[in-house]
């Protein structure tokens, strides 16, 4: 799906099992994970997980551009049914109200929308993840709904789930065109096909 996706401060790549002390220093962290549907990792964790990811297509670290710059968090891009593609993000709390979310998933959805077959991009977060839903509704995706405690990930000292409500966020190809973003398909960094 992505090799190399250039923007003018990141470079986006395919994960490597090397980037496990990056993904460890921003997975452990409560704050970044908080709204995840997983709690902090350990290091050992977090050397599996890059092992998985650096194999897993659907999971985009998100570097900076200078020579060996850290990864500072990650895109999640994966296809459902009916050309549609879901697009997470979790960014390094050091690494946040930079620009660097915005500036990667705009790429992403801007070389989507104009290489390959996606039609939709769709995403979803807790309402009580503020910065969340300020940024898709600034990437353009609307909100389509509010669906009330209809998921939980996590349980209190109880055992009992801890029920959270969901923002369901869309963006149509054809929105996407009417506003102008077309940024034209990059030489390289983005395609549909599997492998």
């Amino acid at each position: 799906m992505v090799t190399d996706l250039k923007t003018e401060r990141l470079l986006l790549r395919r994960f490597r099992a090397a980037d496990w002390l990056d993904l460890y220093r921003y997975l452990s962290d409560e704050a970044v994970v908080r709204y995840e549907p997983y709690e902090t990792y350990t290091e050992k964790e977090c050397r599996r997980e890059a092992a998985a990811r650096a194999k897993d297509r659907c999971f985009i670290a998100v570097c900076l551009r200078e020579d060996g710059g850290p990864m500072v968090g990650n895109l999640y891009f994966a296809p459902r049914e009916y050309e549609t593609w879901e697009l997470g993000f979790v960014f390094a709390a050091r690494f946040q109200r930079k620009g660097y979310a915005y500036e990667s998933a705009r790429a992403l959805i801007d070389a989507a929308f104009s290489c390959g077959t996606v039609r939709r991009i769709v995403a979803v977060c807790n309402p009580l993840n503020t910065a969340s839903w300020r940024l898709l509704e600034r990437l353009g995706l609307r909100r389509e709904g509010h669906l009330r405690q209809n998921v939980w990930y996590k349980r209190d000292r109880q055992g009992r789930p801890l029920w959270q409500d969901t923002y369901e966020y869309a963006l149509l190809r054809e929105e996407w065109e009417a506003s102008g973003a077309r940024a034209g398909c990059p030489e390289a960094g983005f395609s549909t096909e599997s492998g």
